[in-house]
């Protein structure tokens, strides 16, 4: 028999109709709580056979005296009383018999074992595929079979002020935003996944200055589409299948395989003040939406050494639909080379409450505007740049001092970045106002803490200062007066997040100060807009008015999760 009578009627019972049930959700949830009892019940097995083969080691030395539970013969049915066997060898005997504890009859040991009975009877193997199949089955009729739904809605108003280097000022008293995520997932088997995420970020009506098309028309560029306070226009922000396995090649390395639009914003540290699961990179010095492929593989667990190789591509170059060679490459001077991105994440240790984490990348054929006052004119290719990325993070500090700093995260985090200027035979065009390559810095420290008024809120505190050639690609961060992460200069963040009805309705008040010591920290990476300039140099270019010098953001938002 290869599946237990019982386990196939009960599942068998949840996945037809239940005509005494009052709606479809009472079935959902019936058959959670199989799915449940199912899971348990593999858990219950696993330490069986574990306990069983222990005890099979242990019995064939004719000295050892082994003692078998009903408990641990996962061969006894339910029905039998429970009694115990000794096994040992008798003198005189050629043999090893069983004595059972009701009788002195001795049999022989390997007839017990090959009886009719226990032939029949399935092993704890093939138990653990009927129920692990059985659990793919309700997994199937819960979420496999239909794609499972959940939305994360977001109300906020910001107020925002801008001085500029000429003493000029620009503000925003109520600046209103909604926000709507909507995620779903399918999980076909244990190892295959997908998951998408549809999203919108839209100004409260229309947005009048969204009409000037020479600088409104990046406000839906790829790399941000989502992060922008722009339309209604529901789009994709991430669409990827996602493989995972205990083994690598029949090695014991657990490894992970993910390729689409990779969730590639919000990620390690940026998370903690956005109050979401962190994505996978390291937020300090990439967060923009990306198509790409990832791997990662565990190299130790018990250290939590981990490795994770990254490409993607942030620009592809290829002709219209409807030219003479749709999707060719395009080789003139108007268009931009594909542009590509390679990395890989190394998680040297992690033992879930100290961690320390590295992140390197290098892109090529990045781009600037070929016209600061009007971006549709396009882009130029200026060159590749190299980052490097170092964290630590403590969860928890000390070991039970107290309360308090047992559930405070503090963290340090280190990037730098290296530009590579094209040469084009010999002559380069420069990036980030210089045509050689120039090194940038960049330092971040913050702390996450306990809520002073409430059990689950949390407060936090955060600095990070960048230097004159300093360069992220962190445009999709969730910061409307620009990233913090990229300022040249010094950025300070306090904010406070509370949950009003459990993890569903949550308040965050946030307040954002950047003051700037160079030009372009939000500009892209070559001349025209990536230039470093201090207020009174931009002053005497007469760009005093056009260069911010301080800019600070209040934001109060209303979240809701389900």
């Amino acid at each position: 028999m290869n599946r237990p009578l019982l386990l196939s009627l009960a599942v068998a019972s949840l996945l037809v109709p239940n005509l005494k049930a009052q709606s479809m959700l009472e079935r959902f949830d019936a058959m959670e709580k199989e799915l449940n009892r199912l899971k348990q019940e593999v858990v219950t097995l696993k330490a069986s056979k574990q306990t069983a083969t222990t005890t099979s080691a242990k019995s064939i030395a004719p000295t050892k005296v082994a003692k078998i539970t009903k408990e641990d013969d996962d061969e006894d049915d339910e029905d039998e009383p429970k009694k115990t066997t000794v096994v040992k060898k008798q003198d005189g005997d050629k043999q090893p018999t069983v004595a059972d504890k009701e009788g002195d009859d001795k049999k022989p040991l390997i007839m017990a074992k090959s009886s009719k009975k226990e032939l029949d009877e399935p092993t704890i193997e093939e138990r653990l595929d009927d129920i692990e199949e059985s659990i793919s089955d309700i997994n199937r009729n819960t979420s496999g079979n239909h794609v499972k739904f959940n939305l994360d809605y977001r109300f906020a108003i910001e107020n925002m002020n801008y001085k500029m280097a000429n003493g000029d000022t620009h503000k925003n008293n109520a600046f209103m935003t909604n926000r709507l995520w909507m995620n779903m997932g399918y999980q076909a088997t244990n190892h295959l996944s997908f998951s998408a995420q549809l999203a919108y970020n839209k100004a409260f009506g229309a947005r009048s200055g969204a009409s000037d098309p020479a600088n409104a028309s990046l406000d839906s560029f790829d790399w941000v589409a989502n992060e922008n306070a722009y339309n209604d226009t529901l789009r994709v922000r991430s669409a990827y299948l996602f493989y995972k396995d205990v083994e690598f090649m029949g090695l014991d390395i657990p490894w992970t395989f993910s390729v689409g639009r990779r969730p590639s914003t919000n990620g390690h540290l940026v998370n903690l003040r956005d109050d979401d699961k962190e994505a996978s990179p390291l937020g300090h010095s990439i967060n923009v939406e990306f198509d790409g492929v990832s791997s990662q593989f565990m190299l130790n667990k018990a250290t939590g050494t981990y490795i994770k190789f990254c490409a993607g591509r942030g620009m592809s170059n290829a002709a219209p639909k409807f030219s003479s060679t749709p999707y060719a490459d395009v080789n003139d001077a108007t268009a931009n080379a594909g542009i590509d991105l390679l990395g890989l994440i190394f998680v040297p240790y992690d033992n879930k409450q100290y961690s320390i984490a590295t992140q390197y990348y290098y892109a090529n054929n990045l781009i600037d505007v070929k016209n600061a006052a009007d971006y549709t004119q396009g882009f130029n290719t200026v060159g590749g740049m190299h980052s490097g990325t170092i964290n630590f993070v403590a969860k928890g500090i000390g070991n039970k001092w107290n309360k308090f700093l047992d559930d405070t995260t503090l963290f340090f985090s280190a990037a730098m970045s290296i530009t590579n200027p094209n040469d084009n035979n010999g002559v380069s065009n420069g990036m980030l106002g210089s045509t050689e390559s120039e090194v940038g810095t960049s330092y971040w420290v913050g702390t996450q803490f306990p809520s002073l008024l409430t059990k689950n809120g949390r407060w936090g505190l955060e600095y990070n200062h960048g230097s004159k050639y300093w360069r992220s690609i962190t445009y999709g961060e969730d910061t409307n007066i620009g990233s913090k992460l990229a300022a040249r200069g010094d950025a300070y963040e306090a904010y406070l997040t509370e949950y009003l009805v459990e993890d569903i309705l949550s308040l965050q008040l946030r307040y954002t100060y950047i003051d700037y010591k160079y030009s372009g920290s939000n500009g892209f990476f070559g001349n025209t807009t990536g230039t470093p300039m201090t207020m009174e140099q931009a002053i005497g270019a007469g760009m005093g008015g056009n260069i911010v010098d301080k800019a600070q953001d209040i934001r109060l938002y209303l979240r809701y999760r389900f």
